[in-house]
């Protein structure tokens, strides 16, 4: 019996769901951010503005009905009590039953009195206030003269009167203007079909000018990958120097990567170009020794001489590869306690000379690259001084020069109390393709590893002689860095 296959397990909800969290591009990002935030804007302020209207209308609304409860305050009132309204109302409308404007007056003794426009409607009754108190409410509910509901807002007016130079003579009466709010709320109407009329015109307007703005404010990294594209496919050597400020930083460090690429595979090439001719004239004398029929006994010295030199080639021309330049953004590394290390071994190799090394280096100096980079550096400068030194050997370590927004360079100088190097000579010491062999003692293919290495940290060495100790001083100058 042969078992049942596993069901294949799906995938494709994961990968699916993957591709859909995948980020927009920041011109959709920005446009969308700003798509929003204009809505927003434009939805807070329309609210703002009909919110301002609403209050600016019902406070029209009041002082309209304020001005006709005063020309009704001016009322007569019969011997009996009952009021004796102006002849000439304030408004038409006062006349003309269920128009939408009403006046009441309210008595304390209960004989109220209504205009003719209320006759008809359902009003909401008002209860009596003091005198001098004004009220404003609304909408209140009220039924209209053909039996359908409606609203209205009231204004209410506290008075009395009084018949006599004594208080108690005085009679209390409120009157009570009413307006349909079918009048504001086709003025709010209006203007909210207007306002966001307007509103949106303005936001369709903001938003095609925003993608015009966003696509010219974007145009700069659109050329950036424009210019990236034409050095993938080697149409261009490197990027442009023309871009903004922001994204200076960003086109510096490719074209110094591009650079380091280009100055590492150039840097293999003549390692192995050295290397062959290197190997070319051990090779060449040993085959002449074959060729001439040299003795055995002088045919081995003569091979062992050659392979030890060979291997001596091979290990250097390996440690030059191995060194395959400078990481652009490397961890900074504390100098003294390298410095220790290496002065450590060389007072042991040159215990019997008793040379001493002072170190002068700055609490805040700090080496940007690699560690075999800076071990290298160090060792060959101070090995050297120690072969020359009498008996005092100086490490000085400080920043170098800085830039605004960049890490600061650095310098370091070693000095020695031996012969120095005469100014006729530095050229020649300092010669690239000078082997160990041809140079002087002390100054041979150690050099060499350490202008290659400032070389790839766009470095310069100086030599000359120091002043505080008479003997030969070398300067490695690292420049500030990105």
């Amino acid at each position: 019996m042969t078992a049942a296959a596993p069901e294949p397990v799906a995938t494709a909800a994961p990968s699916r769901r993957l591709r859909i969290a995948q980020p927009r591009s920041l011109q959709s990002r920005q446009l969308w951010a700003a798509s929003l935030g204009l809505v927003a804007f434009l939805a807070l302020a329309g609210y703002a503005l009909d919110r301002a209207f609403q209050s600016t209308a019902q406070s029209g609304l009041r002082e309209r009905l304020h001005s006709y409860a005063l020309a009704y305050a001016n009322s007569d009132f019969a011997r009996d009590g009952s009021v004796i309204p102006p002849w000439d109302p304030p408004d038409p409308r006062f006349r003309r039953p269920g128009s939408g404007l009403y006046a009441q007056i309210v008595m304390q003794q209960g004989n109220d009195w209504e205009s003719d426009s209320a006759q008809g409607p359902r009003l909401p009754k008002g209860a009596m206030l003091a005198p001098g108190r004004q009220v404003f409410e609304g909408p209140l509910p009220l039924t209209q003269i053909n039996g359908t509901p409606g609203q209205v807002y009231r204004f209410g007016y506290g008075l009395a009167l009084s018949d006599g130079a004594e208080q108690a003579h005085e009679i209390p009466y409120t009157v009570y203007i009413l307006e349909d709010s079918t009048a504001l709320g086709r003025q709010v109407a209006a203007f909210r079909a207007a306002l966001w009329r307007y509103l949106g015109g303005a936001g369709v307007v903001l938003l095609l000018l925003q993608m015009l703005v966003l696509r010219w404010s974007l145009r700069p990294l659109r050329d950036v990958i424009d210019e990236l594209k034409r050095v993938q496919s080697g149409a261009a050597a490197g990027m442009g120097q023309a871009h903004p400020r922001e994204l200076e930083p960003l086109t510096e460090s490719i074209n110094a990567f591009i650079q380091s690429e280009r100055e590492n595979l150039e840097r293999q090439r003549n390692t192995l170009a050295d290397l062959a001719h290197s190997l070319k004239t051990p090779l060449a004398v040993l085959r002449t020794r074959l060729d001439s029929g040299t003795g055995e006994a002088e045919l081995r010295g003569e091979v062992d001489t050659q392979l030890r030199r060979m291997n001596d080639l091979v290990s250097y021309q390996l440690a030059r590869a191995a060194r395959s330049g400078h990481q652009l953004f490397a961890a900074p590394i504390e100098i003294e306690p390298q410095a220790e290390q290496i002065v450590v071994g060389l007072e042991k190799v040159y215990a019997a000379k008793g040379v001493l090394c002072e170190f002068e280096i700055a609490p805040e100096a700090r080496f940007h690259g690699e560690t075999g980079d800076l071990q290298e550096l160090l060792g060959n400068l101070l090995e050297n001084a120690f072969k020359w030194a009498k008996s005092r050997v100086l490490l000085t370590v400080a920043e170098g020069p800085q830039a605004a927004g960049r890490r600061a360079g650095l310098l370091i100088v070693v000095e020695d109390d031996g012969p120095g190097i005469a100014d006729d000579r530095i050229a020649f010491v300092l010669q690239r393709g000078v082997r160990g062999d041809e140079r002087v003692q002390g100054h041979g293919i150690g050099l060499s590893i350490v202008q290659d290495i400032l070389k790839s940290y766009r470095g310069q060495l100086h030599v000359g002689r120091s002043r505080e100790l008479g003997g030969a001083r070398f300067e490695a100058e690292l420049p500030a860095g990105l």
